[in-house]
């Protein structure tokens, strides 16, 4: 899903089959010049894919939409963050890797929380940001975050109920024989902050992660990941347990790091709207440079 609020952008319909700068000098009333200069902004969407091409085909029917100049100074707060989805009470992003979910020691770093603290204020200077979840900092992909209490509130307490999909992508090491299997253990976490799994029910939390294989060669497999329960590092730890540690994953058994970042990306993130009660699913594409290795 990329819903982005319409407010933001002027939409234009395509009615002939063309390029997209010769498309933009006709609906935008500014030299030259000034439209390259918001094509390479990344101000222009094409049916809701942002393009900087000059030459982009264009076909009839398709859309076109300009983010506006004031809306692109909010936009130009995120760094590492892309906005997937905005309504009243929500507001979905997809990560980078490398950048934290929300706070940490580092009073100045530009964390997920606080760049879109900022966004929301752009608008509204009384507006907030309540966290729902998180990831891992050098997890990449789909992060959902509450606009009012009442709507985190709603979401946290019945998590469980309300996500009715966690899908991640994986790049692992080795080659991964099974096309697909479930894994079952009790995770438990040291003093160090290092989880580990268990057999015994009485130590550590149930995790549950149900893995297909994507594709693969005799180096690295990409597989999906779908979570029952949501643990601590539990697809980090999952992977470790069946002898293909995630790419990067030092913490957890890799010995290699090819794409230099941690192999592990929320691709989907399916729930029941806590206000209007619509299913909704929130997806982030996979990285190239995890299927780039393939």
């Amino acid at each position: 899903m990329s819903i982005i609020k319409q407010k933001d952008f002027i939409s234009h319909t395509v009615n002939e089959k063309t390029d997209l700068l010769p498309f933009l000098l006709k609906v935008i009333n500014k030299s030259r010049n000034s439209v390259k200069s918001i094509l390479k902004r990344g101000q222009v969407m094409v049916d809701g894919h942002i393009t900087t091409q000059h030459n982009y085909p264009l076909y009839e029917g398709q859309t076109v939409d300009i983010l506006t100049n004031k809306a692109s100074k909010k936009y130009s707060l995120l760094d590492g963050v892309q906005i997937l989805y905005e309504d009243d009470d929500l507001i979905g992003i997809n990560k980078e890797s490398g950048v934290l979910s929300m706070g940490s020691n580092q009073p100045n770093e530009r964390n997920a929380y606080r760049q879109l603290t900022d966004f929301v204020k752009f608008d509204h200077p009384s507006r907030r940001i309540f966290i729902v979840h998180r990831l891992d900092r050098d997890t990449s992909g789909v992060m959902l975050y509450a606009k009012n209490e009442q709507v985190k509130n709603a979401l946290q307490y019945n998590w469980n109920e309300v996500v009715k999909k966690r899908l991640y992508t994986a790049l692992v090491e080795g080659e991964v024989k099974e096309e697909k299997n479930t894994i079952s253990s009790w995770l438990k976490e040291t003093d160090s902050y290092h989880v580990y799994s268990t057999t015994d029910e009485q130590e550590g939390k149930h995790a549950v992660s149900h893995y297909k294989k994507v594709r693969g060669n005799d180096k690295y497999t990409l597989i999906e990941v779908e979570l029952e329960t949501g643990r601590k590092n539990q697809i980090r730890v999952h992977m470790k347990d069946i002898g293909h540690p995630i790419v990067g994953d030092k913490k957890y058994g890799a010995k290699s790091n090819p794409i230099k970042r941690l192999g592990l990306h929320a691709t989907t993130l399916q729930l029941t709207h806590p206000t209007s009660k619509e299913m909704m699913t929130f997806t982030a594409q996979v990285p190239n440079s995890f299927k780039d290795l393939l």
